[in-house]
């Protein structure tokens, strides 16, 4: 552990450093069945002592304050009563709420509706938000007590069975989800519907990526089988280079040369949706689903290409939105129930012949 630092210091960055390798280890072991609940309660309790180690190193104590005599601090069973995570984030932060401080604070939540509870199917759900958590938690680790106590050295790309799921693994999965744990999904498709679009898609709030294979002739001796691109939206030759990558990796279908095949307005949408759902939906009712889901920027947006190309893709020559089959499948099974339905569209599900909107 580091030379120089007081003790308390050294405590604290020590628990950090192997609570977050305890995490990765925990999460990237295959015979785990829920994963992401012992990586949560791990990396909440990393993060802690890592605000702790910063707390004390500045000289000021992570302890509360006795509510009775001021100057003195409160004890549980003799020790000092700990700030725990959401105390820190207060004391750091303050008033400012960057994606790194709500990506915890959406663990801080989630944590307390799963710590005593099993729910396996949740684990590819929040995949985006525990990478983020443990990204953030290096580049903190780094910024305040330098690169030589990083963690990267020790933790590989964990190795994947599968390419891909198919399409009877996606609807197990979601169908699971659905059943076991619907008041847990609520939690998290909430707090990611009140976040600002620029936090919902910070990398710093959820990190996603594709995954493709490197092609290279003969591979050098220093090469890497992996490598993470650095994101940096304020350099513009660095955001070429990555949407320049990034178009490549997106489906194309070219073997005719016909654009926007296979891709319907809004109103298209509404028709097949309304077609196979049990309620009357309307272009506003899609409106509703679409800024539920975040699948694209709202009006006006500096970035309207960054939509959810599953569902959404931007057309640039008439500046509007087109949608995929994918949405429409996906909009079909959401909105066949009265509850979702009516939680989406802000609005009482009514049969179709009910009349107009």
């Amino acid at each position: 552990m580091p030379r120089g630092l007081p003790r308390a210091v050294k405590e604290q960055l020590e628990k950090a450093r192997e609570c977050a390798l305890c995490a990765v280890e925990t999460y990237n072991r295959p015979a785990a069945s829920f994963r992401s609940g012992a990586y949560i309660c791990l990396m909440v309790m990393a993060w802690t002592a890592l605000f702790h180690a910063m707390f004390f190193r500045t000289g000021k104590k992570p302890f509360y304050r006795s509510r009775t005599r001021k100057r003195r601090y409160e004890r549980v069973d003799g020790d000092y009563k700990y700030w725990e995570l959401g105390e820190c984030l207060n004391q750091y932060y303050q008033g400012d709420n960057p994606p790194v401080r709500k990506n915890l604070e959406f663990f801080i939540g989630l944590r307390n509706k799963i710590e005593h509870r099993s729910y396996p199917a949740l684990d590819t759900h929040i995949f985006g938000e525990c990478q983020a958590m443990l990204l953030n938690f290096e580049a903190v680790l780094r910024k305040e007590f330098g690169s030589k106590y990083c963690l990267n050295e020790s933790l590989p790309i964990s190795l994947q069975f599968s390419q891909v799921a198919d399409d009877e693994q996606s609807r197990a999965r979601r169908a699971l989800m659905l059943s076991a744990c619907s008041s847990v999904l609520d939690y998290v498709e909430q707090f990611r519907n009140a976040l600002p679009f620029a936090t919902a898609s910070s990398p710093e709030y959820c990190f996603q990526v594709y995954l493709v294979p490197k092609l290279k002739n003969k591979p050098s001796r220093d090469a890497l089988a992996v490598e993470f691109v650095h994101y940096d939206p304020s350099n513009q030759e660095q955001m070429e280079e990555y949407e320049r990558v990034t178009a490549l990796i997106k489906e194309k279908t070219v073997e005719i040369p016909v654009l926007n095949k296979g891709l319907m307005k809004a109103s298209q949408v509404a028709r097949a949706v309304q077609a196979r759902i049990p309620f009357r939906f309307s272009t506003n009712n899609h409106a509703k689903a679409w800024q539920h889901y975040r699948v694209r920027p709202p009006k006006g947006a500096t970035d309207p290409g960054n939509t959810e190309t599953r569902y959404c893709l931007y057309d640039e020559l008439h500046r509007d939105y087109l949608y995929t089959q994918g949405w429409v499948d996906f909009l079909s099974q959401e909105l066949s129930d009265r509850q979702r339905y009516k939680k989406i569209t802000g609005m009482a599900p009514r049969p179709k012949d009910s009349g107009q909107d």
